[in-house]
């Protein structure tokens, strides 16, 4: 898959194709449905499957001073969305010059002039333009001027009629729910980043572990889980059984918040490498402990909590 950050000026293999357009955030299974169907499309005429997706998430931009909510980071995204053997990717920059362009002209100077689109697909919630003056009827009704068809998917929903999204998985994710959330998304929700220096005292205590930081991503509710961690191996990531604490520390009076992993069968040094932490299952909340010894008795348990729930889970 190729990625782009513009849409001036794209070479011709990217133009003429079956474009799928929205933010994307968590890749989730309802997105899946409306990208899929751009490629559908795509395969049935043989023109490029494409993306075209807006970084930053346009509530960054609106709202810079609310708390990180990303399920997936731009880097994540584009992995999931590349998994699915998308042709292109076109990542725009959504800034606020960008957030004034009137509804009508993005129709013209993205989806025509820039990416020459044959069909159009986008989710029935999708929004865009200056003040959201764009939606699914007036991209059905500038289709037929302009030559481009257009498919708008409608909402969809798991068995028990819960409809995908984003605003669900961030709920689950915050309420101690990344079971709920993996239903939601098709996949463990992950944090991934460096593994980071911290204070050692998990090796201190027989229990080491690998720190990352939350950065952009949302926070999901502090407290322990099981895990599986990826990590690379050339062009593998190799995955690990592990169980792993999100939160401030409150027995060391720790402010910042971070991730920390102890890895079950993994004997080596990982600082400074790139780790992938799937949450499988909340075990329980965030505590404050006396002293090492009660934290100490306290990681023993959480781990053959942890251990009980992944024999449980299937290998990934």
């Amino acid at each position: 898959m190729r990625i782009f950050r513009h849409f001036e000026d794209l070479p011709p293999e990217v133009k003429g194709g079956a474009v799928a357009i929205g933010n994307f955030d968590g890749v989730h299974l309802g997105h899946r449905e409306v990208i899929g169907e751009a490629g559908w499309i795509a395969k049935a005429h043989r023109i490029p499957w494409v993306v075209l997706t807006f970084e930053p998430h346009p509530r960054m931009v609106f709202m810079p001073d609310q708390d990180p909510f990303r399920i997936t980071p731009f880097r994540i995204k584009a992995r999931h969305i590349e998994e699915l053997e998308v042709d292109h990717l076109v990542c725009l920059q959504f800034d606020m010059d960008f957030a004034k362009l009137p509804a009508e002209e993005f129709i013209q100077k993205v989806l025509v002039d820039g990416l020459a689109a044959k069909h159009v697909v986008c989710g029935y919630d999708f929004y865009f333009g200056a003040k959201r003056q764009g939606n699914p009827d007036m991209l059905l009704h500038k289709g037929r001027d302009h030559g481009f068809g257009f498919t708008c998917v409608n909402p969809v929903s798991d068995t028990g009629g819960t409809v995908y999204s984003s605003t669900r998985v961030r709920e689950y994710l915050t309420n101690a729910g990344p079971r709920q959330a993996w239903d939601l998304l098709g996949r463990p929700f992950e944090i991934e980043g460096r593994v980071v220096d911290g204070d050692k005292r998990g090796r201190d205590i027989g229990f080491p572990t690998c720190n990352v930081e939350l950065n952009e991503y949302l926070k999901p509710s502090f407290g322990v889980y099981a895990i599986r961690a990826g990590v690379d191996d050339g062009t593998k990531t190799v995955w690990h059984d592990g169980v792993a604490n999100i939160g401030k520390r409150p027995t060391f009076d720790k402010r910042d918040i971070m991730l920390e992993a102890h890895l079950f069968d993994f004997d080596g040094d990982l600082y400074g490498k790139h780790l992938r932490v799937a949450l499988v299952e909340f075990i329980r909340h965030e505590q404050k402990f006396d002293g090492l010894d009660e934290i100490k008795a306290q990681i023993a348990k959480d781990c053959i909590s942890a251990k009980e729930i992944l024999k449980k889970t299937e290998p990934f």
